[in-house]
């Protein structure tokens, strides 16, 4: 009969253990009594006084508690912002593919695609990139290329939204990004005196892209590269080119150009 009861005491304890946890976890949770709309307030204070990482978890509780209401939607984007800001893109991005999946008719795509773009347009290469003098085109172009890609589906399917002007900017931007990158591989393979690579690369850009600054300095390796090859008629080619292109270059007169502000900060 002792034995028998002295089994029983694990068992006890083991209930006592549980209820004893489960009271914990709930008292734990100060949300547990909150109103979705507290909780959106709680979650919005936060993100205003700059805890991101403090306002994420309060959106995905409302999420939960709003589930089906277009608060919960709201939630959801404010979450995507809040994982943005927090420098953790990847969430971020998860975040506004689950939004887009699961609400297509909602009337916040137009934002979720315009976040979408700005998360992978992001610029800031730190501390690092500052003292290098880099700048996008510099960089893997992936995420300039998807950023693109939001911002042109933003552009096509609501011309008429509040977004749409910034997105097409930041557009202007990315592609001529794009054909920096290919002259900065040009121009480091002109340094390094491999002109044939240079070539391609200057041609490429001349290519594939237009109306954009980084042109003028793709046609001027081309002439470089094509002078250093003892290619004549081809560097003169290109110098009648440039010079009916950009008359005024400072690259025909000085060799290189005024250093000054990137002309795509304009906001």
């Amino acid at each position: 009969m002792l034995r028998a009861k002295l089994s029983m005491v694990p068992a006890l304890v083991l209930g006592v253990a549980a209820l004893l946890a489960a009271c914990s976890s709930t008292s734990d949770d100060k949300t547990a009594n909150w109103s979705p709309n507290k909780i959106y307030a709680e979650a919005k204070d936060e993100m205003n006084s700059g805890a991101y990482d403090k306002a994420v978890p309060l959106f995905e509780k409302l999420e939960g508690r709003a589930a089906g209401t277009p608060l919960a939607q709201q939630a959801q984007l404010e979450k995507a912002y809040a994982q943005y800001k927090a420098n953790d893109q990847a969430q971020a991005l998860a975040t506004l593919d689950r939004f887009l999946k699961l609400h297509p008719a909602s009337p916040a795509v137009d934002y979720a695609l315009y976040l979408k773009g700005v998360v992978n347009f992001n610029d800031n290469l730190g501390i690092f990139g500052s003292l290098a003098h880099q700048n996008l085109s510099e960089r893997d172009q992936k995420a300039a290329k998807e950023s693109f890609e939001s911002f042109k589906e933003l552009t096509t399917r609501f011309p008429d939204s509040r977004y749409t002007p910034d997105a097409r900017l930041r557009m202007t931007y990315i592609v001529n990004s794009l054909a920096e990158y290919e002259v900065h591989v040009a121009r480091y393979d002109y340094s390094r005196g491999a002109y044939v690579a240079a070539i391609s690369r200057a041609q490429a850009a001349l290519t594939d892209y237009h109306d954009v600054p980084a042109l003028e300095e793709a046609l001027f390796i081309l002439l470089r590269s094509y002078d250093a090859l003892g290619m004549v008629q081809l560097r003169d080619d290109a110098k009648r080119v440039m010079e009916k292109s950009y008359p005024k270059s400072e690259y025909l007169s000085r060799g290189s150009k005024s250093t000054q502000e990137p002309w795509w900060k304009f906001w």
